[in-house]
């Protein structure tokens, strides 16, 4: 059994995802931001998705709107709607990567249990038709975005380019209205007027990808009003489980002493009125029998110990998560990389439930992983704490109801974190739990 030394450094503050692309300021930086080029593919090819996505709809919508006199459109509709709905999803993730909007799916789940009542929630539900006008849109905003796009970066490089054939081989070249590159000045003045139809290509690709991503996010996302009330309902959630979690622990905790402590002091007090009864008629068998109440004793303590530790370690509220972890990974079974990169410390309950999911996740790994070693990193960024455990075992841990992983969600949530589990069968196992704080 190892345990590696304990780092401690300052962390390092990252930036938070965006939502709507703005990118460095300056034609430099956007020429080196990854995000102009990626933008630039999107807006020449967007003009053919959204014309597949028209003569679709344009075709089969109105076909199925005439044969639902005959009841065989609907079913042809609700076929129709899957598709732009799937059409739409896909979209989502052509945005996050063209442009790094990330659009979270804005569907109302469906509470039907038939195909009838789920094709019902899908019709009468904003978000599809939301989705509808935004792939009808795409193809004349598609339109619009290849010319610009391709006008100006066709002109900024031929332009820019073309004086290169004199330059190096001393062939005058004519790129438009039949002006020849054979001078000096010239070669200048086309270069000159190349950069800057390169500098409004760079702005208006900038340009067309924020206001792209500000409609997909419009059509494509949820309105505030759904957000405002799925974190309501996420919080009324959280505070359930978190409700629920503190009863299963109290129940614990009673369990415990009932079955452990309490039995144990029991059979102490059966054991001095036993010696007390023998003190004068036998004395050696009493000696014997304070000799085992002092044993029970002794072992009713250790188990109050540990209950306690299990409420809330001692090391934890004295010096801290670092301290604490670096407890727990001398005590793990392997060998264990440990890196807290905290510079402050954590609101006390934001700590306890680090260490726990730390803690969990150990007893796990040596129960059922069959791992060689871990590593545990604990960072902050922004106003949250990141756990993370990473095993090499065998993996296939699920946090099912009733189960310790189960029950660490149920910690995160009392303070409105979350606990994700990557465990494929096989392995490895990452387990990460996002815990937000105010310091």
């Amino acid at each position: 059994m190892t345990a590696e030394t304990l780092t401690s450094t300052t962390v390092v503050r990252t930036p938070l995802r965006r939502r709507v692309p703005l990118g460095p300021n300056g034609p430099l930086g956007m020429l080196v931001d990854p995000m102009t080029w990626r933008a630039v593919p999107y807006l020449l090819v967007s003009m053919f998705y959204g014309l597949a996505c028209f003569a679709f709809l344009a075709s089969v919508i109105p076909a199925s709107l005439v044969m639902v006199l005959v009841w065989v459109g609907l079913p042809l509709l609700a076929l129709t709607m899957l598709a732009w709905r799937g059409a739409a999803m896909l979209e989502r993730r052509f945005l996050r990567l063209a442009f790094g909007v990330d659009i979270p799916s804005p569907y109302r789940p469906s509470e039907g249990d038939n195909l009838f009542l789920r094709w019902k929630d899908m019709f009468v539900d904003p978000a599809t038709w939301k989705d509808l006008l935004y792939l009808l849109l795409l193809l004349p905003i598609g339109i619009a975005e290849f010319t610009v796009t391709a006008v100006l970066w066709v002109l900024g490089l031929g332009l820019t380019l073309a004086p290169l054939p004199l330059l190096l081989a001393g062939q005058p070249m004519t790129p438009v209205g039949g002006l020849p590159i054979d001078s000096v000045p010239r070669v200048l003045l086309c270069a000159l007027v190349g950069l800057g139809f390169l500098l409004a290509a760079l702005y208006a690709t900038r340009g067309m990808a924020w206001l792209h991503g500000m409609l997909g996010v419009a059509l494509l996302g949820t309105s505030e009003k759904n957000r405002l009330a799925a974190r309501a309902a996420h919080l009324r959630a959280s505070r359930a489980r978190g409700v629920d979690a503190a009863e299963a622990e109290r129940r614990r905790i009673e369990r415990d002493l009932h079955d452990g402590a309490q039995q144990r002091l029991l059979s102490v007090a059966m054991d001095l009125g036993r010696a007390q009864a023998k003190l004068d008629s036998d004395p050696e068998e009493a000696r014997e029998l304070l000799a085992q109440a002092h044993r029970g004793t002794k072992a009713a303590i250790a188990e109050l110990r540990d209950l306690a530790r299990g409420i809330y370690p001692a090391i934890l509220t004295d010096r801290g998560l670092s301290a604490a972890l670096s407890s727990l990974a001398a005590r793990a079974p392997v060998r264990v990389d440990l890196s807290v990169e905290v510079s402050h410390r954590p609101p006390p309950a934001v700590e306890s439930i680090a260490y726990f999911v730390v803690a969990e996740c150990l007893s796990n790994l040596a129960k059922h992983s069959e791992a060689t070693e871990a590593f545990i990193r604990v960072s902050r960024q922004g106003q949250r704490v990141i756990v993370e455990v990473y095993d090499n075992g065998v993996g296939a841990a699920v946090p099912r109801p009733g189960s310790g992983l189960a029950g660490l969600a149920d910690r995160a949530a009392t303070i409105d974190g979350t606990l994700s589990v990557d465990s494929p069968l096989g392995g490895p196992t990452m387990i990460r739990a996002e815990l937000p704080c105010e310091w």
